[in-house]
């Protein structure tokens, strides 16, 4: 898929997401994305990204940089570790102000293997990558 393939995509995704509260039937998602909110490490500009989530409890939600098993993390994981604070869109919460951390060592290990166990295709994804996939918290500000 190309760059410009991409983009169409995520926004056709993010389109669906909104008009639905948060429901998008077109791929199969259903209610498990969120709308992350990012703003360009280098370049300052604001994009927005859907993301599979795991609800951790009322105020956490995790996602993991996966990237469908890619080389290189997305650049939405190097734009919120530079800009922590920032917002999602949720389907049950509407938007929600968060900070976001990386999970390290034995809590992101569990965090990923909750991924794993949601959906068969994160374990595929870690089979194609060398890298550690990271997982990060959003924390509700």
């Amino acid at each position: 898929m190309s760059d410009s393939e991409f983009k169409d995509w995520n926004q056709s995704i993010i389109d669906e997401f909104r008009a639905n509260d948060g429901n998008v039937t077109s791929v199969p998602f259903g209610r498990g994305l969120v709308l992350v909110h990012h703003t360009g490490a280098k370049t300052g500009t604001e994009r927005v990204s859907p993301v599979a989530n795991i609800r951790q409890d009322p105020d956490t939600w995790l996602i993991a940089a996966s990237k469908a098993g890619a080389a290189e993390n997305p650049a939405w994981y190097h734009n919120l570790l530079a800009n922590p604070e920032t917002k999602i869109e949720t389907p049950a919460d509407g938007v929600v102000e968060v900070r976001v951390s990386e999970l390290t060592g034995a809590e992101r290990d569990a965090a990923w293997e909750r991924f794993k166990a949601m959906s068969p295709g994160f374990g595929e994804y870690e089979a194609k990558t060398d890298r550690v996939i990271p997982v990060l918290a959003l924390h509700r500000r």
